[in-house]
């Protein structure tokens, strides 16, 4: 048996089958490894009859969770807002709760040269930050349906925009005072909590992020095409369980283990993430808080964390501070919030290749300037490295290509007589000293440092539309124009051409219309991608020639 053509066989279709998948998510239809992906529902919002939080029995062990938003009769809709902008974000936060529910990331841009927003309150589209208090036997707290008040507002004398509202229900006075500070994507958020009544509760603060189940909303006719492929929902990190992404359709069926009660000093943060972008609370540090996820409504989902604030005293006044992150998941920066918060850029499963990877095109693009040619450096980089297993490879199929009309002598003198066969074949490649697998097994080494690349092409929002040359104005989208593409067919046609011919017919065939095959995949594949698997076989072919004709045999026409 020709091991060599067999592991080839097998490399070829799986890698077609991934690529066939993944344009079967793009058009919305079922995955072949499991699992539909649907249409989710429009969200629809339920009126409740009251203005009040379902406070539970008790605060301490289970969490105690906040309600579902009230808006009917457009509480929020038709609330007043206040805008509060820097130079990269603006904000709109409702004076119904108080709540943050609209979110334009300026550096950040839309087909239509429009910012991306990230946060949206509509019919249609659901996704903003709300705040407020819960207590034992007390459900008429400021919270997140509380009418606030504006009470100041301006630039404080760091010039710094700032917006300070107050709501008081019961004897509690609630004072949510938000900063912007300048090109940062990160909101300084402080809860003053101020107590008058003489029979205080204790008081427990919340902060939720809620969304709805939707893919995020396209920003171009391309873009995001294989976003069905990156984690769209709610993460939570903690220092002992470290990040976990928690599906949507997993909280549906009640299938998810979140961290409850992290003690005081220990890191966490909760957050929405989808393809590109993130929001996400962030608690003071060196407080003790609870961690909960659920759904409260019709394809409406939360994720929030508990600070206990304990009986606050009569005529006494604390404050608690927490940063809410609304922004791109640009690596750099996310390493500079809070720990582990670089984790929200998803990698996948390949996260210790992918992000050395990273690391290196990040510095490469440092010197250069430009994504496109950061990457064509990358990929000769990585051929370097593998530039030994490569050779191992072609050097074996150069020798494979030479012997090929001793093997179909063989296959004809031995017809019908397969175990006979193979005694001539392994006899034939003992003496020649060729290794039938040395052209597959350095391939198939590779193919893990490939995905990985794949993954960070896919993810980084550093590529978003980031230019290279000509008719290429963004590597985070198809090539407008299908040039790559059918460079990537032209340069696997020759490399198909520099290799031995299966004598199976079939698998000759195959190996023809392969190149076909893959450049009509990656039509919908980002340009970034595609330029990096153009030049990879641009350097392969150049590599394998030079072998051929080290190993005195011309390469094929």
């Amino acid at each position: 048996m020709d091991f060599k053509k067999t592991i080839l066989w097998v490399v070829f279709s799986m890698s077609g089958l991934m690529l066939y998948n993944n344009w079967q998510v793009h058009e919305g239809r079922p995955s072949l490894f499991g699992g539909t992906q649907t249409t989710p529902p429009a969200v629809v919002d339920k009126a409740t009859p009251n203005n009040k939080l379902d406070v539970p029995t008790q605060i301490s062990g289970t969490p105690a969770l906040a309600a579902a938003p009230v808006v009917g009769g457009g509480a929020i809709e038709g609330a007043e807002k206040t805008m509060l902008q820097n130079d990269v974000l603006v904000l709109e936060i409702s004076a119904s709760g108080a709540n943050i529910v609209d979110a334009k990331l300026l550096k950040s841009l839309t087909a239509e040269n429009k910012p991306v927003e990230l946060f949206q309150y509509t019919p249609t589209h659901k996704y903003f930050a709300r705040s407020g208090l819960i207590s034992f036997n007390n459900n008429d707290l400021p919270n997140h349906t509380s009418n606030f008040k504006l009470i100041q507002s301006g630039k404080d004398g760091s010039g710094r925009p700032f917006a300070v509202f107050a709501s008081e229900r019961s004897g509690v006075k609630l004072e949510k005072t938000f900063v912007l500070n300048p090109g940062s994507y990160v909101v300084d958020v402080g809860h003053r909590v101020t107590q008058t009544t003489n029979n205080p509760n204790p008081l427990v603060l919340y902060t939720e992020i809620v969304r709805d189940a939707s893919q995020e909303q396209k920003i171009g006719p391309f873009d995001g095409a294989f976003s069905a492929s990156t984690f769209t929902g709610p993460a939570a990190y903690t220092d002992k369980e470290k990040f976990n992404k928690l599906e949507f359709t997993a909280i549906d069926k009640n299938k998810i283990t979140i961290p409850t009660q992290m003690g005081a000093g220990d890191s966490a943060w909760i957050a929405m993430v989808q393809h590109y972008f993130a929001s996400a609370w962030i608690p003071g540090d060196k407080v003790a808080r609870d961690i909960y996820v659920g759904k409260i409504d019709n394809n409406l989902y939360r994720i929030g964390m508990q600070i206990p604030l304990g009986v606050v005293a009569s005529g006494t006044t604390v404050v608690e501070k927490a940063k809410l992150f609304v922004g791109p998941q640009e690596e750099r920066l996310l390493e500079t919030i809070a720990p582990g918060f670089e984790l929200l850029k998803d990698y996948g499963y390949l996260t210790i290749l992918a992000k050395p990877i990273f690391w290196l095109l990040d510095n490469i693009h440092s010197y250069v300037g430009n994504w496109g040619w950061s990457i064509i450096l990358l990929t000769i980089l990585i051929k370097l490295v593998f530039f030994p297993l490569s050779a191992a490879s072609y050097k074996s199929m150069a020798r494979m290509k030479e012997v090929q009309p001793r093997l179909a002598a063989m296959k004809e003198q031995y017809k019908g007589e397969p175990q006979k066969l193979n005694q001539a074949m392994m006899e034939m490649y003992r003496k020649e000293k060729i290794n039938p697998l040395g052209g597959c097994l350095p391939v198939l080494i590779q193919i893990p440092v490939f995905i990985a690349l794949y993954w960070v092409l896919l993810s980084s929002v550093e590529m978003r539309g980031a230019p290279w040359i000509l008719w290429i104005h963004d590597l985070s989208v198809p090539d407008p124009n299908y040039i790559l593409p059918i460079m990537m067919a032209a340069s696997m046609f020759i490399q198909t051409k520099l290799n031995p011919t299966p004598p199976d017919p079939i698998q000759a065939k195959v190996m023809m219309y392969m190149p076909i095959i893959f450049s009509v995949m990656f039509f919908f594949f980002p340009a970034g991608l595609v330029l990096y698997w153009v030049v990879n076989n641009l350097l392969s072919i150049a590599q394998q020639w030079k072998i051929n004709q080290m190993c005195g045999k011309k390469p094929a026409k």
